[in-house]
């Protein structure tokens, strides 16, 4: 059973910075992709930033420079580095990850993450 576990959110201030974990139940190594994503409030939910084949990254643009998504093989671990937030960086964020065994999508339960003064 994939299981993806997100941790880190919380309140923090404009121009703040967070980290975000997500640690999966199995190695990472079995996903051709892992990344994060978001929804905020009453909007669909869309990509920030994610890894895919042979190691490189995508980034949505709303993040490019401010956001670094990293990962840690052995903790099974995928990070999201979040500096110079903004409020409309607020969003519930999720992680997700295919499996490259069997096909499935893998959704993590999600992370509140608020940008307020």
């Amino acid at each position: 059973q994939v299981q993806l576990v997100e941790s880190g959110g919380g309140l923090v201030q404009p121009g703040g910075s967070l980290r975000l974990s997500c640690a999966a139940s199995v190695s990472i190594l079995s996903f051709s992709t892992m990344g994060w994503y978001r929804q905020p409030p009453g909007k669909e939910r869309e990509l920030v930033a994610r890894f895919i084949s042979g190691g490189m990254t995508n980034y949505a643009d709303s993040v490019k420079g401010r956001f670094t998504i990293s990962r840690d093989n052995a903790k099974k671990t995928v990070y999201l580095q979040m500096n110079s937030l903004k409020p409309e960086d607020t969003a519930v964020y999720y992680c997700k990850a295919h499996s490259i065994l069997n096909g499935n999508d893998y959704w993590g339960q999600g992370t509140q993450v608020t940008v307020s003064s």
